[in-house]
């Protein structure tokens, strides 16, 4: 890893995407790398899939980030298009494999056969693994997760998997998109409520959804057969059935509360029993290494706090750390407060002491309005940790509650914690940055 400085951002898939642009403009210079820490815990959508019939780490946060860095302007765009593809049905699947489907134009006839020499090696393995009542559900299969695994089957490296997405894709080298574990194997997680209920997996914290009734070949099995024949799939016999659900559709937005408030998350072997797995070494490195590190929007509970349990996760001591609060409030976070969601970072990272807080957390930029948590600026401040609100607009999606960031002022504030244009405090009616701690 280079020894100059880096901004680590910690976060799940799909909202941090919203906010590459940012981060990458903080690191346009060259003179500070950026790093991208991603949790491999997820069991929903596609990955639910490729974890029921080949096990592994759930990759879909991380090929959600790949993708997303490739340039717009690259020559090989025809290669993004394919790896962000989504398939409808094993015959599309298939054509992709024959080298006949309509995604392949455009693309060099070397990068062709590569990829889809890693495409023929995962439909083999499929082939070799297909039950009766088990077979491999393509519908809404990610073509990039699907390259993945095929590249982690042959090399039976993940790291190896992701270096030669990159490369093949055009990821700019001064990023690097860091696994939160560097594994082969599946890493589930669980979260205790204040109930004392437990709830298994992360999609059945986040996203609950009835699961998806296996594909068949011919007719409809019994319940029975279905379940003997899950014996044979990537899980360990005996296995929790929780975690052996597909959980291919399911919605983001229409979300059931929760029964009571999450207080505790934790990681869980394929029997339900606790672990404290370690870190990637890379993450680890990168964490030493940082200039300032960002605690990015997404799900608090099962896109932060996956990373920040981990076993030998240690943060700098002398450096920002930044909390991006999210504009809207979700299935795990209703309720929260910015100092709540303080506190919940802190005691993932092992805080218990309010007097502490400001190790783990020295600066929340927010949202104001719409719905967004509330921010007591005052009770921050007692506790020794900056808020920064920043302009924002109301957020279209849905049922209009929520607030976005604005890409100009956001990279603002966070180019000024981090030192640069410390003068340039204009408060126009955009905004650009109130500093409403001081």
């Amino acid at each position: 890893m280079s020894t100059r400085k880096r901004l680590v951002v910690l976060s799940g898939g799909s909202a941090a995407n919203n906010l590459i642009e940012v981060f990458t403009t903080l690191c346009s210079s060259g003179e500070r790398g950026l790093d991208f820490i991603l949790p491999i815990s997820d069991n929903g959508g596609s990955t639910s899939e490729i974890l029921r019939v080949f096990g592994g780490p759930g990759i879909g946060d991380v090929r959600s980030r790949l993708i997303r860095l490739v340039p717009d302007d690259t020559a090989d765009l025809a290669v993004k298009h394919l790896l962000n593809h989504r398939l409808s049905s094993r015959t599309e699947w298939l054509e992709l494999v024959e080298g006949t489907h309509p995604l392949w134009a455009g693309i060099s006839s070397e990068k062709r056969e590569l990829i889809r020499s890693f495409f023929n090696l995962l439909n083999l393995e499929l082939i070799k693994r297909q039950r009766p009542g088990s077979a491999f559900n393509f519908l809404s299969a990610s073509t990039g997760n699907l390259f993945l695994t095929g590249a982690r089957v042959f090399f039976g490296s993940f790291e190896s998997a992701i270096y030669l997405f990159r490369s093949i894709t055009g990821v700019p080298d001064n990023i690097q998109v860091l696994p939160a574990i560097n594994s082969m194997h599946t890493h589930h997680i669980a979260a205790g409520l204040e109930s004392g209920e437990v709830i298994t997996g992360q999609n059945q914290i986040s996203h609950p959804s009835p699961p998806s009734p296996p594909p068949t070949e011919v007719g409809v099995l019994e319940e029975e057969e279905v379940v003997e024949d899950q014996e044979e799939d990537a899980n360990l016999p005996g296995s929790l059935r929780e975690l052996r659900m597909q959980n291919i559709e399911f919605s983001k937005t229409e979300e059931q509360a929760l029964p009571a408030r999450i207080e505790r998350v934790w990681y869980i072997n394929p029997y339900g029993h606790e672990i404290r797995p370690p870190a990637n070494p890379k993450v680890v490195a990168s964490l030493a290494a940082a200039e300032a590190v960002v605690y990015s929007i997404g799900s608090l509970y099962t896109s932060l706090a996956p990373i920040l349990i981990l076993r030998n996760i240690h943060l700098p001591a002398s450096v920002p750390k930044i909390l991006l609060l999210n504009g809207s409030h979700d299935r795990e976070t209703a309720g929260m407060t910015a100092t709540d969601y303080v506190r919940a970072i802190a005691r993932c990272l092992g805080g218990r002491n309010e007097r502490e807080l400001k190790s783990y957390v020295t600066h929340v930029i927010y949202l104001e309005g719409n719905g967004a948590p509330p921010v007591d600026v005052k009770e921050l401040r007692q506790l020794g940790v900056e808020a920064v609100r920043v302009y924002g607009r109301r957020n279209p999606a849905g049922d209009g509650k929520g607030m976005l960031y604005d890409p100009v002022p956001l990279p603002q504030a966070l180019a000024a914690i981090l030192g640069k244009n410390r003068g340039k405090r204009a408060d126009t009616r955009r905004n650009t940055t109130r500093w409403l701690s001081r």
